[in-house]
């Protein structure tokens, strides 16, 4: 460490990069890298995930994008924004044989909200028109865009109002699996707990979560 303090940070830079030479004027008390006390809210949130097994079923496709907005809106309120539109994609294994199929589709919201209900329901509309029969569908997620600040709104003649406490039934779902876990209340569309389903991930080789978790705990015999 001290040899690379004592490097002179132009020749760092003509030999190796200059994010090492950054690193080195770091090192000698020169700030190069500014950091942020809090990083700026996403454009865009994704949730996707490639399938553990073929899906071929309707109902295993609307489960899986259930739990993939539902996953998107926590991410959502917890930045303090609101969407615009909803994109929903499902396609198949590019390397698997058989068919192939892709296809997306961008559903746009009566108004801006990050409330689970509303958000699934546009997701689960989305994979219906997309999903065909006789295809091995190896991957699906859900694109949150259009985002904006939550504390922000249009104003508009009110002729299609939201249910009162909706904001208040968000957060308090959000506290729950906080302190449950993911998933302990989720929407009846997202399936119940059980057998592993073809969408949901294979988790067999995940490494133990010694700090996390009692039964991961390694145990030493003497």
């Amino acid at each position: 460490m001290l040899d690379l303090v004592r490097l002179d940070p132009a020749t760092v830079r003509r030999r190796w990069s200059v994010v090492l030479e950054r690193t080195v004027r770091e090192l000698q008390g020169q700030q190069c890298i500014t950091l942020d006390d809090q990083p700026a809210p996403k454009k865009e949130i994704a949730y996707t995930r490639s399938f553990g097994g073929a899906v071929t079923e309707l109902a295993d496709l609307v489960a899986a994008v259930t739990r993939f907005a539902s996953g998107a809106a926590v991410k959502l309120r917890a930045q303090g924004s609101k969407a615009g539109q909803l994109q929903v994609f499902a396609h198949t294994s590019p390397f698997r044989p058989g068919p192939k199929y892709s296809r997306s589709l961008i559903m746009p919201l009566r108004r801006p909200t990050d409330d689970s209900m509303v958000l699934v329901n546009a997701a689960v509309r989305g994979i219906e028109a997309i999903y065909r029969p006789g295809f091995n569908f190896s991957k699906a997620g859900v694109m949150l865009l259009d985002l904006q600040d939550g504390g922000v709104e249009q104003g508009e003649l009110d002729l299609d109002a939201e249910p009162q406490g909706r904001g208040e039934l968000m957060g308090a779902l959000d506290k729950l699996n906080d302190r449950y876990g993911r998933g302990t209340v989720a929407l009846a569309s997202a399936g119940v707990k059980g057998p592993q389903r073809d969408f949901e991930m294979k988790q067999n080789l995940l490494t133990p979560q010694y700090t996390t978790c009692w039964a991961d705990l390694p145990v030493a015999k003497a």
